[in-house]
Formats: structure tokens, C-alpha cells, sequence
């Protein structure tokens, strides 16, 4: 039995009831006796009277109980442009059609919520089965450039059969995409070229994350790890390489869910391309179409190209590494502008100990520094004018803030026993020298926490466990963030700022000295066992089988091992963690007898 049976059935039946109710009423029956019996109310009885009464038994039959008007509906025009859109774009949806009328300008813009009755009544949604989504952690960088999904894609099918593939990059912030270069042969030369051309549009980004294919790292290479161009790149340029775990492609899922986008939109619609040079031509405008035009529902409809900030890198990005040369002497000409302060009235300086707070007072009521509890009971010395005050403990700067006193300020601490001071110890605070140019370095000192983090500028920045709980001084320069300590260049990062961006930092001071050189790599020497598997700082280095009972020399680098025998490198490997060296010669064993 059909639907429409099933109805008209139930309809007679209803009407029967009806019928039988108003004759009982009609033979004398009271109305409240009735419509308990039926289990209605009795305004229902009356009105089924009155309905007999007007028109017999088809009076009886349920009629429809819409509205004679709807103030409130959509117009038909509206509706129309709904349905038409739809069928002119099929993989629109619902929020992207009521964005785009609205974008529009129409008067009367309907919601998504209404854009999707529209197309239900209209049977232009397809039913389907309701898709439960796994649950993901979702995460999104803070601001643009600070992270790059990098990827290679197939699916670029030319005239003559050949495929192939496409270097993709999005930017993890505003889904702008940054790389999609098309690639005859994917080689890792080819892969660092693409790279390379857009970090130079671009900018150098802080991060970059890609899977684990060999155009990308060279963890995986046999029979031993080695550097490829791609992370040689990243390296010389100060950007930090990051991996995804293997089997894992829901990490860079921003990238491959644009891959998708890709192929709806453009490839699966296209056929093969005449060329290499027309595939890369096509592609272009559509990402350009893609950045610029059309709105993305990640960001609340905006367009990539609206949120994202591009970092101008000022300098060519190196591919290959520059030669060691000696400093050059920079012509008067082109030598960069001094910093020219004004005339004090006259700097004094006095000794002080520190208090058990750790904080210092200059004059109470107009200015106090704070150097920490750690270092109470020490003897400091003071030297302050209208400027800048400098800390020096043990003969050393260890604090640099600008100066909140006035020339009366500095007559009082005359008068309290302050002395006439000699000249500056270091360079002036950074916020009281005006202007600074865009390649004047910075330095500001810094005390790396327990798990090896300091606070930049409202960021947190990751040293290193290694220097916990030490006093470091950071400079920025550039695009790079260099951390000294002891004399030596301890570790060099990207700036978490912008190249040309000058930060308020809390004691910050122009660089007065040149970068200190990197500290010498440690060398270890070991005995290659029958199995060519050497161990260092907890690191397991397939140095080869060929080697067995030879000694090697392995030269403990930041991020690398060198592993040379009588002067010749025979291995490079990528250091996994920064455990300390605690053996440093072959360990010999006597002959068994």
C-alpha cells in the first residue's frame, strides 16, 4: 500500500470518527459526556457540530491550517537566485551561498539556515548518510609566517602522458598559499630551487613543517642519515625544520585538505595540459583566485590574502654556504649613522648592596630596578644619568633600563654620597637613542627558566634545557635571535619579531660588539665495533660496517654529528637531543687470550 492509500485511509477514518461523534450529540447525547468518550475536548465536539452543520460530511475532513498570508517570507526572488546559484556553483554550500548574496549588496539576505530549507525543498541536497567526524586537536599558529606546511602533490597530467608533481606550500596561519610550483622532475635540487624563489617573494618564515620524503630530510637515508639541500637550507637561512610522525598526514592537514580543493575545483575539471609552462600558468591564477577572492570558512569567510603579512627579507636567501672571510673595512660613506644622545648635565655613579628582594632603589619614589633574588647580598655598582642606568655587578653589566630621572633627581643622589662617573660602561638604553637604523642589533640580557624558556617581549622563546637556570644575554639581529653566554655564541634561532621590527624590551641596549664566535666542536673518538654502530651522548651513529675496529673521530656539533677518519668525513648525522658528552676516548679492550 502506497503513501497516499495510507493517508486517504487514515483521513476516512478520522471523519468516521467524527461523524459518529456529532450524531450522538444530535440524539440528545450531553457534549461532555461525548467528548470524554471520544478524548477530546469539548470545544472540539462544538466545532465539529458547527463544521456538519455548514457542510455535511465532507465538512468533517481535516483542510489545511497554513496561513492565508506570511509576512515574513522570503521573497520569490530571493529564493530563485538561491536555487540558481546552486546549480551554477554545485559545491557551494549553504554559508557560502548567503555570503555571497550578501556580498552582493541584496536588501532581504537570507541565513544560511534559510539557504539550506530553500535547497531542501527545492531538491537540490542530496541525502546522505551522516558522516561522524574522528576528533582532531586543532591548532593554529598566532600570526602569519610563523610556520609553513610544505608538501609535493601529483595528479599534473600533460599532453604528451607524462605526470607531475607540484611543490605546495599554505601558511599556517591565514591559509595563504605560498608555493605551488610545478615540477618536471621532483629531485631534492629542484624542491630547495622552489623554496628558495618563494622565501625570496615572501620572506623567511620562522618554521616549516613537511612529512618525511626524501626531497625533505635525510633521517631516512641508507645505509646512514645524512643532511639534504632542502634542510641545509633551512639551516643556513635560520628556519627550524619540523617532521611529522610517520603515518601521519592529519599533522599537515591544511595543506592536503587544499590538495583536495585543488583537484575539485581545477584538475578534476581540466583535462591534460599542453605544456609544462600552460599547467603552471593555470594553476597560478586559480591560487591567485584562491588568495585574493575567494572567502575561506576556517577564517570566519575572509580571504587568505586579507590576514596574511608578508616578511621582507632584505638580503638574497643563501643556498649554498657563504665562505668564512675577514672583516671588511666599511667606507666612511656607507658606514651606518651614529646615535647621537643628548647632552647630559653630568652622569654620577655609587656603590650599593643589593637587598634581599632583589630590587634595587634608585630613588624610591621615582625609580626601582629589580635583578632578582638570586643575586642579594652581592655588591652593585650604580651608574646613572638622564638617559640610561647601567647595573654592573662584579664589574660586569648585568642590567641596562632607561633612565627616569631629571638633572635634580641626579643632585639629590649628589648630595646622598653619589661621585662623578667616568665614562659609559655599555651602550645606552634602547628607548632613549630615538631612531635606530634597521640593522642595528640589540642585545638585552635574559634568565632562562627551569625548562629552558625566556620571555621576549610578551613571547616565549625555547633555549635550550642546557642553559636552565643561567643568565644569557640575547641579540637580535636581523631576522636571527643569538643567544651568548660565557663569551661564546651558545645557539642561533629566528627571530620571533619581524626583520626591521623594533620590540619594547624591558633593559634592551644597541650591540656594541661584534657577534662573539661559536664555541669549538667537541671531538669524541671511538672504536667502530664488528656491527659499524658507534654510541654518542646517547645516540646510536651507523658509522659502517667497513670501519670495524678502527678509531674514528667524531666532532659533536649543535644540531649535527661529523664522523671523520684520518681527516676525511665519512658521515654526517642529525643530533636528536642535546645530552651531555661524558666519554670521550676509544675504549680499547685487551686481547682475549
Amino acid at each position: 500500500m502506497t503513501q497516499e492509500a495510507e493517508d486517504q485511509q487514515q483521513g476516512d477514518w478520522l471523519v468516521e470518527q467524527r461523524y459518529r461523534a456529532v450524531l450522538e450529540v444530535l440524539d440528545g447525547s450531553p457534549i461532555t459526556e461525548v467528548a470524554q468518550r471520544y478524548g477530546v475536548s469539548r470545544q472540539s465536539v462544538y466545532t465539529w457540530k458547527a463544521r456538519y452543520a455548514a457542510g455535511g460530511f465532507e465538512g468533517l475532513r481535516e483542510v489545511s491550517r497554513r496561513p492565508r498570508t506570511s509576512p515574513t517570507r522570503l521573497p520569490a526572488e530571493v529564493e530563485a537566485l538561491v536555487c540558481e546559484m546552486r546549480r551554477s556553483h554545485p559545491r557551494w554550500g549553504a554559508r557560502r551561498i548567503a555570503y555571497e548574496i550578501e556580498r552582493a549588496g541584496a536588501e532581504s539576505a537570507p541565513s544560511r539556515a534559510t539557504v539550506h530549507r530553500i535547497l531542501s525543498r527545492n531538491g537540490l541536497v542530496r541525502p546522505q548518510e551522516q558522516q561522524h567526524r574522528r576528533k582532531y586537536k586543532r591548532w593554529q599558529r598566532e600570526t602569519p609566517m610563523h610556520l609553513w606546511q610544505l608538501d609535493l602533490v601529483g595528479g599534473i597530467y600533460l599532453a604528451d602522458g607524462r605526470e607531475c608533481k607540484m611543490l605546495t606550500g599554505i601558511d599556517d596561519h591565514s591559509r595563504f598559499i605560498v608555493v605551488s610550483e610545478v615540477l618536471a622532475v621532483p629531485s631534492g635540487r629542484a624542491v630547495a630551487d622552489a623554496f628558495v624563489r618563494a622565501m625570496r617573494i615572501h620572506g623567511v618564515p620562522a618554521e616549516v613543517l613537511t612529512d618525511n620524503g626524501k626531497q625533505f630530510t635525510g633521517r631516512y637515508t641508507r645505509p646512514r642519515p645524512a643532511e639534504v639541500l632542502f634542510e641545509r637550507v633551512c639551516r643556513e637561512n635560520g628556519t627550524g625544520a619540523k617532521l611529522t610522525k610517520p603515518y601521519s598526514p592529519t599533522t599537515t592537514g591544511k595543506i592536503e585538505r587544499w590538495h583536495r580543493t585543488l583537484r575539485r575545483e581545477l584538475l578534476d575539471d581540466c583535462g591534460p595540459f599542453a605544456s609544462l609552462a600552460a599547467a603552471q600558468a593555470a594553476i597560478s591564477e586559480w591560487v591567485h583566485t584562491y588568495n585574493h577572492l575567494r572567502p575561506h570558512q576556517a577564517l570566519d569567510m575572509a580571504t587568505p590574502a586579507s590576514l596574511f603579512r608578508p616578511n621582507p627579507q632584505p638580503e638574497p636567501v643563501k643556498v649554498v654556504p657563504a665562505q668564512r672571510t675577514e672583516a671588511v673595512s666599511v667606507p666612511a660613506e656607507t658606514a651606518p649613522p651614529e646615535l647621537v644622545l643628548p647632552q647630559s648635565v653630568g652622569a654620577v655613579e655609587f656603590d650599593t648592596v643589593l637587598p634581599a628582594s632583589g630590587q634595587v632603589s634608585i630613588i624610591p619614589s621615582v625609580q626601582r630596578i629589580r635583578l632578582g633574588a638570586g643575586r642579594a647580598g652581592l655588591r652593585a655598582r650604580i651608574w646613572v644619568d638622564e638617559n640610561t642606568v647601567h647595573v654592573l655587578v662584579n664589574g660586569e653589566v648585568v642590567k641596562t633600563v632607561p633612565s627616569n630621572l631629571d638633572a635634580e633627581h641626579l643632585h639629590q643622589l649628589k648630595l646622598r654620597g653619589a661621585r662623578p662617573a667616568g665614562p659609559p660602561p655599555a651602550p645606552p638604553a634602547v628607548s632613549r637613542v630615538g631612531d635606530l637604523p634597521s640593522h642595528q642589533a640589540l642585545e638585552v640580557e635574559r634568565t632562562v627558566d627551569p625548562n629552558g624558556w625566556i620571555n621576549l617581549a610578551g613571547q616565549r622563546v625555547k633555549i635550550g634545557a642546557e642553559l636552565a637556570n643561567r643568565v644569557i644575554t640575547v641579540r637580535l639581529d636581523g631576522h636571527l635571535l643569538h643567544a651568548v653566554h660565557d663569551g661564546l655564541l651558545a645557539k642561533t634561532l629566528p627571530s620571533p619579531f619581524a626583520a626591521g621590527e623594533r620590540p619594547r624590551l624591558v633593559g634592551a641596549r644597541v650591540a656594541a660588539t661584534q657577534l662573539p664566535p661559536a664555541p669549538a666542536a667537541v671531538s669524541v673518538e671511538r672504536k667502530v665495533p664488528t656491527d659499524g654502530v658507534v654510541m654518542v651522548a646517547r645516540q646510536r651513529l651507523r658509522v659502517g660496517r667497513t670501519y670495524a675496529g678502527r678509531i674514528v673521530t667524531i666532532y659533536v656539533e649543535d644540531t649535527h654529528f661529523r664522523v671523520t677518519y684520518e681527516g676525511a668525513e665519512i658521515s654526517l648525522h642529525a643530533r636528536k637531543d642535546q645530552h651531555p658528552v661524558t666519554r670521550w676516548k676509544a675504549k680499547i679492550h685487551a686481547p682475549k687470550i
